[in-house]
């Protein structure tokens, strides 16, 4: 499977103030691809340069068919102000394939909410 979205309508940047602070976001359109099918889906993510991993919701996760992995050992997901994450640990990841601009790359993700 080959997903390509064209750069100069892939990416979208939004920048706002709060709280006297400039805040920026970065959204890029990627494709998803199921491995277990060779299925995709083109979806906007958010790019975060805080974030210390990849994460999808629960929801997303099971409208799209991801096959989710048990993890060993859940982790406990903290916000940036040190406080738990209100949608708990993280239980589950899933494999994929992720396109951007003609590039590809298995990895997984981790799924978070609606494990309780």
């Amino acid at each position: 499977m080959t997903i390509n979205a064209d750069t100069h309508k892939s990416e979208k940047t939004e920048v706002r103030k709060t709280e006297g602070k400039i805040l920026r976001k970065v959204i890029v359109k990627i494709g998803l691809e199921r491995i277990d099918m060779q299925e995709g889906v083109m979806v906007e993510a958010l790019l975060d340069s805080g974030a210390t991993g990849l994460v999808m919701s629960s929801e997303f996760a099971r409208k799209q068919g991801f096959k989710l992995k048990k993890l060993e050992k859940p982790m406990q997901v903290r916000n940036v102000d040190g406080s738990f994450n209100r949608e708990g640990s993280i239980e589950n990841t899933v494999e994929v394939n992720i396109y951007y601009q003609g590039h590809r790359e298995r990895t997984e993700i981790n799924v978070i909410g609606g494990q309780k």
